[in-house]
């Protein structure tokens, strides 16, 4: 069984121009920080991968940059040529919170290619499954809008691009960051052959989006799914909405594949969340879903990184996660998987939790 990975050393080079604090940065002048989304999450995920063996298991590989035709299925034009012009002057911001260097636009470019390279290796059998290291993330990026960190939208390139050379039509995108994936949402939202489901910390970013009323449009009705869950959701919460709504909904769908938007900020330590998964929760999550791929569209399976901002937890997540798709794997303990565990909601919380799926279960 081959389980591609794909990253790129440019992605972590990748600051946030005038937000950083080492200047100046471009060329061979590495960016500092002064942002949560920062190269030390994903770096030490693939460090911790070359120390546990599990580098050795996987097929790691990197991908040619996304091309400006890629980029253009997706975004317009004229937002294309400003990102491109603005990080050739030196770099900046043209939405909220998305700043960015003087590399900023190739940077994103490769980002994107890695989560193209691992789609199309799976459409293609070249992999069983994969998982992009990408970086800047994508999920929140709406065609002319980047926010939340995120400069091009990597999975819709990545999924267009493969349906522009015939490698599929239906997917389901699951996003499990803990903030709305409202980019994602936005550009497939009157699209039937795509199926994005949420699962999400409610109104926490962003605060306007994200409702579980919000189910599409047109032709695309009820192929938008948001689950919208309260501050302090823990492992039990996250499996119950996956066994109740998230999993049936994507068998009733009956996608050819099933793309993870996979952040990792839902953890317990993350700063920028306030949920209390831990790396077990992450694994778990992903067992139920290669299942899923397993029985019902030949194991075609693509996990594509986005946020989660604690440098100490987000890698013993990732590995957890490559614990289930790759066999007899490496294990790599999470340190604090017991402290975590005691920490979990007590079980008047987890049945407010188990209300909210019901209500909205019998709603769908």
């Amino acid at each position: 069984m081959t389980v591609g990975f794909f990253w790129d050393e440019r992605c972590f080079w990748h600051g946030g121009g005038n937000y950083a604090l080492t200047a100046p940065v471009g060329g061979f002048v590495q960016p500092g920080g002064g942002l949560p989304e920062n190269p030390e999450t994903k770096r030490r995920l693939l460090n911790l991968l070359h120390v546990s063996g599990m580098a050795q298991r996987l097929a790691m590989q990197g991908a040619e940059p996304a091309t400006r035709e890629e980029l253009l299925r997706v975004h317009p034009e004229h937002y294309v040529a400003e990102f491109e012009s603005l990080s050739a002057a030196g770099g900046g911001e043209i939405g909220l919170r998305a700043p960015f260097g003087p590399d900023g636009y190739a940077q994103a470019c490769v980002s994107a290619g890695l989560a193209r390279g691992a789609v199309t290796s799976v459409l293609t059998g070249a992999c069983e499954t994969a998982y992009a290291l990408s970086r800047p993330p994508g999920h929140h990026c709406l065609p002319d809008w980047p926010n939340g960190f995120c400069l091009l939208n990597n999975i819709a390139i990545a999924l267009e691009s493969a349906r522009a050379a015939g490698l599929m039509q239906r997917a389901v995108v699951l996003d499990w960051d803990v903030h709305h994936g409202n980019g994602t949402e936005h550009i497939y939202y009157s699209d039937p052959n795509t199926y994005t489901i949420s699962l999400h910390q409610e109104r926490n970013y962003p605060l306007d989006t994200g409702a579980f009323e919000d189910r599409g449009e047109g032709a695309g009705h009820l192929s938008n799914l948001n689950i919208p869950l309260p501050p302090g959701t823990g492992h039990a919460g996250y499996l119950a909405a996956m066994d109740r709504i998230v999993l049936p909904e994507i068998e009733r769908f009956a996608p050819e594949v099933i793309v993870v938007a996979c952040g990792f900020d839902a953890s317990a330590m993350d700063p920028l969340g306030r949920m209390l998964a831990s790396a077990e929760t992450f694994g778990a999550m992903t067992a139920r879903v290669k299942a899923l791929t397993d029985r019902i569209c030949g194991g075609r399976l693509v996990l594509v990184h986005e946020g989660g901002y604690s440098e100490m937890h987000v890698p013993f997540c990732g590995h957890a996660v490559l614990e289930q798709l790759v066999k007899d794997a490496p294990q790599a303990p999470d340190p604090l998987a017991e402290t975590l565990r005691k920490r979990q909601p007590g079980p008047r919380f987890d049945a407010m939790v188990d209300a909210l799926l019901t209500e909205m279960a019998e709603a769908l």
